[in-house]
């Protein structure tokens, strides 16, 4: 089954909080739902997070669930609630990583 929305690399920094505990983390590849965050002690699926991505100044909050890990690799998560201001940074993101593809812009 392939995937409802194309994933980019990404290069960006993440701050991942769960149970009270933060956790700095990269993000390696964004799409519209959810990223791949790099990370040695990956969390386990179905784990609920909140993620912070902080890229070009600018920073994109949301809260999010574990889909898959990866042990020493990193975990999958995706989006779950995304408040309007955060939905147009990753947009803008998400643009600026098509035109560098050099894919066409919706």
């Amino acid at each position: 089954m392939g995937r409802r929305v194309p994933r980019f690399p990404c290069k960006a920094s993440a701050e991942v909080t769960s149970g009270g505990a933060i956790e700095l983390t990269n993000v390696t590849e964004l799409s519209r739902y959810g990223c791949f965050l790099q990370t040695p002690r990956p969390l386990a699926a179905g784990t609920s997070l909140a993620v912070k991505i902080m890229n070009q100044g600018k920073v994109f909050a949301a809260t999010a669930m574990v889909v898959y890990s990866q042990p020493d690799l990193g975990m999958g998560i995706a989006f779950r609630e995304v408040k309007s201001l955060f939905q147009g940074v990753l947009e803008d993101w998400l643009r600026e990583l098509l035109e560098k593809r050099g894919g066409a812009v919706n």
